[in-house]
Order: structure tokens, then sequence, then C-alpha cells
């Protein structure tokens, strides 16, 4: 079973005249390339713990206050495409982005998305979960007016905040349960997506958006199912495929490729859960058409085969 590997940052670990310039580096390794200025004249003190399960990483930070930018020539220079999940433990975050901004309490959550531009302001001591996914492992296509958007702790984006700290615990107590339940953290981080693009429009989830979230929930519960097709999914959802086709459309989205994801979803886990199962029963238990379907869907959605996928666990067990 693949363990989450942990990584510890600490100012304390070096010289008091060096904390600044040491959490400057530590913060670019744990995300993404940044500029940062401290916010207090006093010592600085920060931390960082890095826990990484299946592509996905999770991040605890506490520091003193901060001015954290990325700029446009910072992406050209590294063009690493991730979504960060902000969630709020302690202290407020200023965050600007897309020509928006947020101010995100505790227990609140915001995006982030590293291919643009952005801000972060911590004006006093803060905490920190962020949970970093790469950009392909998400089937939302574009991230405009996502970013930048607080969803309130009493809100429903309050639930996926509170869900994603529990998994982060996870990693440590339960690291076989939290392997499992990654692959619904991804997808209620699409939902999550969704209704920050619709708050940050100032305005509630047009039609398609209603039908496209239908689409997306009916075809993750059915997607086991051999005889899943446009058909059925359209009948599922109770819209014309037309209507169905013309919401998907509106992200970029193919239902095809949604089918294809939700079911290589499906056969990570149980890869993950049962490394023994043959492949061939996988591949029926997910719905796929037989081993070779497997094969190709998994390689298309991870990069690599479902073998391989196997192997590189059983190294890290």
């Amino acid at each position: 079973m693949m363990d989450p590997s942990r990584t510890l940052w600490s100012s304390q670990d070096v010289e008091t005249s060096e904390a600044f310039a040491y959490w400057a580096d530590v913060v670019c390794d744990a995300f993404v390339g940044v500029t940062l200025r401290s916010g207090s004249s006093a010592s600085f003190t920060g931390r960082i713990e890095h826990a990484a399960l299946d592509g996905i990483g999770f991040v605890t930070l506490s520091a003193s206050p901060q001015r954290v930018v990325r700029t446009s020539r910072m992406i050209a220079r590294d063009d690493e495409d991730v979504l960060l999940a902000n969630i709020q433990l302690r202290g407020r975050a200023r965050l600007e982005q897309n020509g928006q901004v947020a101010v995100v309490g505790p227990g609140a959550m915001a995006f982030v998305d590293s291919t643009r531009p952005y801000a972060l302001d911590f004006a006093g001591d803060f905490s920190q979960l962020v949970v970093k996914v790469p950009g392909n492992r998400l089937s939302r296509r574009s991230l405009t007016g996502a970013t930048a958007v607080a969803l309130d702790a009493s809100g429903p984006g309050g639930v996926v905040a509170d869900f994603l700290a529990r998994l982060e615990r996870m990693l440590d107590s339960d690291p076989a349960a939290a392997a499992v339940l990654m692959p619904h953290a991804v997808e209620l981080l699409d939902t999550a997506l969704s209704w920050a693009a619709g708050t940050g429009r100032g305005e509630g989830p047009s039609g398609a958006a209603v039908v496209r979230e239908r689409v997306h929930g009916f075809v993750r519960r059915h997607a086991t199912e051999p005889g899943l097709d446009a058909a059925a999914v359209a009948a599922g959802c109770g819209v014309s495929r037309r209507t169905m086709y013309r919401a998907l459309a509106a992200e970029g989205d193919s239902l095809a490729e949604l089918i294809r994801s939700a079911r290589v979803s499906h056969a990570r886990r149980l890869v993950l859960a049962q490394p023994a199962r043959p492949l061939a029963a996988v591949a029926r238990a997910c719905g796929f058409a037989g081993e070779g379907q497997l094969y190709r869907s998994f390689r298309a959605v991870t990069g690599m085969t479902p073998g391989a996928y196997r192997s590189r666990l059983g190294e890290q067990a």
C-alpha cells in the first residue's frame, strides 16, 4: 500500500537572521515559484509540513505576516499547472487573482490558479492547509471566475474544507483509507470550483451549469455500469441529449472523457484497495469492455499502465 511521504521545514532549523530567506526558498519548493516580503519587523517564524499521496499534495503551514506574489515572468519560467485550494485555519488571508479579491477567514476556502498571476497578503500570524492538485486531475477545464472567491465555513464549501482537513489527518492514522477516499476529494474540489465560479460572477448557477453538475454526478454514480452511454446519461438526468451536449460543451467537457475518467478513478481505487485482484476482474468491476480497454484508458488518464501503477505502489509500500 502506498504511504504518504512527509517532509517538514521549520525556520527554527536555521539562524534567526537567515529565517526569512530560508522560508522563501521552502515556499517555492512546496508550492510554485513566488516572491515573498516579510510583513513584520519582528523575528520571522514559519513551519511547513508537506505530505503527498497519489499525486495530491497536502501542505500545512503556519507563519508570521508576509506578502506572496506570483508574476507573469515567474509563470513563464515555471509553467507548473496546479490548483491550490487554500483552507484558512487561523488568521486571515487577502487573495487577489483574475481581477477578483477575496478575504478568507478561519474555516473558509479559496482557490488559486498557478497558471495566472496572484498575490496573497497575511497581515497577522496565520495557519493554512493548502491542497495542491495537478490541473490534469480536474474535470473542469477553465478556472475563470472560480479563483479568489471565499467559500465560507458556514456554507457547502465548509463541508468540502472540513473533508479535506480530515483527510489530511488520515494520511498518518489510516493511509489505506485515505488512498481510497482521495478520488472523492478531487470530485468534491471539482464541485466546489463550480460553486466558486457561480459566486464569483455574483449569480446563481446557470441552467447549463445545473445540467453539467447533474451529468457529472450521474456519471460518477453510474460509471461502473457497462452499458452507460449518452442516451442513458441524458435520460438519467432528465434532459435531451442535445441539451446535455450543449451544457458540457460550454466548459469544453466530453461525455466520453467523463465516463472514462470516472471508470479509471474506480480502477485506481481497486488497485489501491485490492492489489492482488486480476486486471481483467478490475476491468469488469469498473465498467470497461475488457482488459484492453482498461489498459488504454488507464494510460490515457494517468500516464502509466495499470501494471506500472501497481508496481509503483508496491515499491512505496
